[in-house]
């Protein structure tokens, strides 16, 4: 008998992995997703520095990872890995990484970066704090402590001490609060929602929405390695949250949470290497403060899994 559309190989909807104990693994994974990150916005940067348009950039990258999420998905599991099994949730996770990067954009318009990267940071504690009554996890006092310090290693990086109120800052804190639910939300739909759904969602929500404000006024790079660029942001996309949805179907969101502080360890190598940027001493003190925060955590989860 031939079979039928629901089981063939081409159309067939592959169940969502189950959520799995294994916070080591889901750290490292963790890890390789920052570093993505990093090369989200390096290449950002690069591209907008060459004289491309900031919202054009950020459309690029949610269209590259919307394209790369069709090549990789579409051809195994057909049209049903649009098929969500809570579209509701989906669609508001898939909205909060869209609002986390629209108000931040909005809000570099009027403050420095340092502010709104200051402001951005909190995430870990924030996602800690809001695991407890959406996730139902436990968060034990060390830990807490282990992500304050973590966050305290960002502001000796940063410094941020000079800056004035401005009612921007709400905007930032509101790209803070969207970024910080994606990742509560990437955990609860964990074990229910393949990462395909999860991607193509993300991806393709964030595409549609700012398609209309680019089709004016595209600008093309003007050399060959603007199109590399332009290409690749999208891989880092695709990759970097694909890595986070696994990572947080192996470990519990407010574990993962500290690991973003490595961004800052990344982001000054890559602006030594791409941009020739030199970091300073407090930049190497809050980067030692960083990683001691992170071993910390790591070694604890380690001690607790034995």
């Amino acid at each position: 008998m031939a079979p039928t559309p629901l089981s063939s190989p081409q159309t067939a909807r592959k169940p969502a992995k189950a959520r799995e104990d294994r916070p080591l693994a889901g750290l490292l994974i963790m890890c390789g997703a920052v570093l993505c990150f990093t090369g989200i916005d390096s290449s950002a940067k690069w591209l907008i520095l060459s004289g491309l348009p900031a919202l054009q950039v950020v459309f690029a990258r949610y269209a590259g990872h919307f394209l790369a999420s069709l090549v990789l998905f579409l051809p195994g599991e057909g049209v049903s890995a649009f098929r969500s099994r809570n579209p509701r949730l989906q669609f508001l996770r898939s909205a909060l990484l869209l609002g986390s990067t629209a108000l931040n954009f909005t809000a570099l318009s009027y403050l420095p970066i340092t502010v709104t990267t200051t402001i951005f940071f909190a995430g870990p504690i924030f996602v800690s704090l809001l695991s407890i009554p959406i996730l139902g996890e436990r968060v034990g006092i060390r830990r807490l402590a282990a992500v304050v310090v973590g966050f305290f290693g960002v502001l000796v990086v940063i410094q941020p001490w000079g800056a004035e109120f401005h009612p921007a800052m709400f905007l930032s804190l509101g790209a803070m609060s969207c970024a910080s639910l994606y990742f509560v939300l990437t955990r609860l739909l964990a074990g229910t929602e393949s990462n395909a759904t999860s991607q193509l969602w993300s991806s393709g929500l964030a595409t549609a929405a700012f398609l209309p404000f680019v089709l004016k006024g595209w600008v093309w790079p003007e050399t060959v390695t603007g199109y590399v660029v332009l290409t690749v942001i999208g891989g880092f996309g695709v990759l970097g949250h694909s890595l986070v949805t696994v990572a947080h179907r192996l470990a519990d969101a407010s574990v993962l949470a500290p690991v973003v502080y490595l961004q800052m360890l990344f982001a000054t190598v890559a602006g030594i290497v791409i941009f020739a940027t030199l970091p300073t001493i407090w930049t190497l003190v809050g980067a030692l403060i960083i990683v001691g925060a992170g071993v910390y955590i790591w070694a604890r989860e380690r001690q607790l899994k034995q």
